[in-house]
């Protein structure tokens, strides 16, 4: 009791008392302090773990994918990146790379992947890697960079796919689909399966395929693919040309390279089209595909398409085009 009163009468000396205070609160907040300091360090587990599993959930890709590294630097400038794994058979995985803003494109995208992926490889056999790179742009600089344009690609294209320098016959590599910023705005999620389907349909025969094959074979033969099974009537496909055979107009001849760029391109992808559609159902797929292989090998000029022609078809390029012109209008509607 007597040494409770000195303590009690040492600390009640001026200034004593506040001395008390002050050293009590300052080891108080202290302790609070370090135990702050812990928190973090014993929740981050859970936490960092809690975020895989919600990332693993949405199929993102990790951040060291060696696929991403050929398109990070490219567009990490842009902005930052959303991915997509999209599984596909044969133990196959594709990739789908966008921005935030861009999140509702590439969510259809993956979501197409899976049947296109399937639906080339029923055409055109599984001789090819069977899953892609997809990527969506966020402005028209990312884009041309992407593709490697040294331009900022014209407005009306949508969608690209882009490889390295490669020797014909061998693997090619950085092989991906680009889709334009606006592609989204311009296109249905039907539209945009669609267009999927023609760029990875040059992915999965660009091995096989010469710089200088003609365009009428290499184009027509990606858009019967992406038309291939979903439904779509010639009129759709062909508006323009389906508007010229009402009238009774046919085309002269197979569209020339030239005319699959600037104001007559949306008239040569349709009549391009309808050649390999020709094809496919007066003869059928199997030789449809032996067909572009064959033409797409080399440069080609209208003697020696007259020659594969012959070959694969028993049919000479005069009467194949004669053929293909009586198909057409039958068709308008």
């Amino acid at each position: 009791m007597e040494g409770w009163r000195r303590a009690r009468g040492w600390c009640m000396a001026k200034g004593r008392c506040q001395f008390v205070l002050t050293v009590g609160m300052v080891t108080l907040l202290t302790g609070l302090c370090c135990a702050l300091a812990m928190a973090p360090k014993l929740a981050l587990p859970k936490i960092r773990a809690a975020q895989d599993a919600s990332t693993e959930s949405l199929g993102q890709a990790p951040a060291d994918d060696p696929r991403l590294a050929a398109v990070r630097r490219t567009m990490e400038p842009f902005g930052p990146i959303e991915s997509i794994r999209v599984p596909g058979g044969d133990a196959t995985e594709s990739l789908v790379v966008g921005h935030p803003g861009h999140r509702a494109e590439l969510e259809v995208l993956a979501r197409e992947l899976p049947g296109a992926t399937a639906a080339i490889t029923e055409l055109w056999g599984p001789d090819w890697a069977q899953s892609a790179l997809v990527v969506v742009a966020a402005t028209p600089s990312e884009f041309a960079a992407l593709v490697r344009a040294g331009t900022e690609m014209p407005t009306e294209v949508a969608a690209a796919s882009v490889a390295d320098p490669f020797v014909r016959g061998s693997e090619p590599t950085g092989q991906r689909v680009v889709f334009s910023p606006d592609a989204g705005h311009r296109l249905s999620a039907d539209g945009l399966g669609t267009l999927l389907r023609h760029e990875l349909t040059h992915i999965a025969a660009r091995a096989e395929t010469a710089d200088g094959a003609p365009q009428w074979m290499l184009e027509g033969f990606a858009e019967y693919a992406a038309h291939r099974g979903r439904g779509h009537r010639f009129a759709e496909i062909a508006p323009t040309v389906n508007a010229a055979l009402r009238t009774g107009t046919l085309p002269d001849d197979l569209p020339p390279d030239t005319a699959f760029t600037g104001g007559s391109a949306v008239a040569s992808y349709e009549q391009a089209w309808s050649a390999s559609a020709f094809v496919a159902e007066k003869y059928d797929e199997r030789r449809l595909v032996q067909l572009y292989r064959r033409l797409a090998a080399q440069r080609q000029d209208a003697a020696s398409e007259d020659r594969v022609l012959r070959e694969v078809l028993g049919i000479g390029r005069a009467d194949f085009v004669a053929d293909w012109r009586g198909w057409l209008s039958a068709q308008a509607v």
